[in-house]
């Protein structure tokens, strides 16, 4: 192979495989916080609100987790299927809600698509600065 094969063959892989590495990445579910706002006046720990934004690949799930939070879930886009342990399985569509208590184990999150994504707006009460999700134990 010639040097000026090889620089052009370079030229042409590279970006392409620079453009599908956020296609790989992409297919991780992928949360934004909005926003956390101080909500003084609960007895206990200091509690805060806070706003994610949700966005499910297609056909992306998660692991079983908790949020040790007050979940209030609104689907923005898409169908999801929700389940909380000792719950049953539900299915969501756009304009749909969500709850979740803080003792819930969530076990079923799932984009029922396996071609279009699924956005959901997430708003929680929890203890100040205590992280949105964690592991199943």
């Amino acid at each position: 192979m010639t040097p000026q094969l090889r620089i052009l063959l370079a030229t042409a892989i590279v970006p392409l495989a620079i453009c599908q590495a956020p296609v790989a990445l992409a297919q991780q579910t992928k949360v934004t916080p909005l926003m956390a706002q101080p909500l003084p006046g609960f007895s206990g720990p200091e509690k805060e609100g806070s706003v994610a934004l949700v966005e499910f690949p297609p056909g992306a799930s998660s692991a079983a987790h908790r949020h040790n939070a007050h979940v209030f879930v609104y689907v923005l886009e898409g169908s999801i299927i929700m389940q909380v342990k000792g719950g049953q399985q539900v299915t969501l569509k756009a304009g749909d809600t969500f709850y979740e208590n803080p003792d819930d184990i969530h076990v079923v999150s799932k984009n029922v698509s396996t071609t279009e994504p699924a956005k959901i707006l997430t708003f929680f009460v929890k203890d100040k600065g205590a992280p949105a999700t964690v592991p199943a134990n």
